[in-house]
């Protein structure tokens, strides 16, 4: 299909990028565009207003891009691509759910164009980020008309970019390597069926789930079944059996009790494999 008729530009900073959102009701922001643009040829995606609509094109905002340490954890650009955040050292040795959740996403392609935030932010949709980001304890920095804000990663995945802000950051607790991610992917888009992380902590597991569940979750009910071990499969998959089946969402040919049970097969190989890695 073809684009709908839009204005574009490219700003030259932040401040320049949040006073065009603020004067442009419905303006969009393009980062990698591996959502946004496909959503717009197929009408998924829209400019709130009548006439043309407005991308802000952020890609050459270099305070948006890069990978380092903070005195707690790691600052994650949001123009930070999918293949550096998957392969970037400090994040395999500290938040190797995120670097797998990167590294599962499309093709090498989409990895070397798609962005860290775009994918956090890709609203109506399943990506792998948010989950590995609820997972490790992750929160989402914002830039708006009012300044620097952030937002727990579990409760951006409900809320989503506010109107007029730019998604800066994903700031990350520095928690060591056990950690993991594990998904089963459609065959024909690449995104989740189902994918969960985990993150085992001194208090217990901290699990993730997307594409089974309306939305990327904690499974709190999940944690406090297994808190204190051991995280067996059999284990793993009677927690996941005591969730309200309702929790699961059928989809694709999929029944809720499939995707209980593929959520727990998941998170038993991720438990296994994070307390491999510790």
């Amino acid at each position: 299909m073809i684009l709908t008729e839009f204005d574009y530009v490219r700003p030259v900073g932040l401040d320049e990028a949040l006073t065009l959102l603020a004067g442009t009701p419905g303006a969009r922001v393009l980062a990698g565009g591996q959502s946004l643009l496909p959503d717009l040829r197929t009408g998924a995606a829209a400019f709130d207003r009548e006439g043309p609509g407005l991308l802000v094109d952020v890609r050459r905002l270099e305070e948006l891009r890069g990978i380092g340490r903070t005195a707690d954890g790691i600052r994650i650009g949001a123009l930070t691509t999918l293949a550096e955040l998957s392969a970037d050292p400090l994040v395999l040795a500290q938040a190797p759910e995120l670097a797998a959740a990167a590294r599962a996403n499309g093709d090498p392609q989409v990895r070397n164009l798609g962005t860290a935030g775009g994918n956090l932010a890709a609203g109506g949709r399943a990506t792998d980020l948010p989950v590995a980001a609820i997972a490790a304890d992750a929160v989402v920095e914002l830039a708006g008309p009012g300044g620097r804000s952030t937002v727990p990663a579990e409760e951006f995945a409900a809320s989503g970019v506010p109107a007029g802000a730019v998604l800066t950051a994903l700031l990350v607790p520095a928690a060591g390597r056990a950690a993991a991610f594990e998904k089963t992917a459609d065959r024909a888009t690449r995104y989740p069926v189902c994918a969960t992380a985990v993150r085992v902590t001194p208090d217990g597991p901290r699990i993730a789930v997307t594409g089974a569940t309306a939305r990327p979750l904690r499974l709190r009910g999940v944690e406090a079944r297994l808190r204190g071990g051991p995280y067996t499969t059999h284990a793993v998959l009677a927690a996941f059996r005591a969730e309200p089946r309702e929790l699961f969402v059928p989809g694709r040919g999929t029944s809720a009790e499939y995707l209980g049970h593929l959520a727990g097969v998941l998170t038993a190989r991720a438990l296994a494999r994070a307390q491999a890695l510790a």
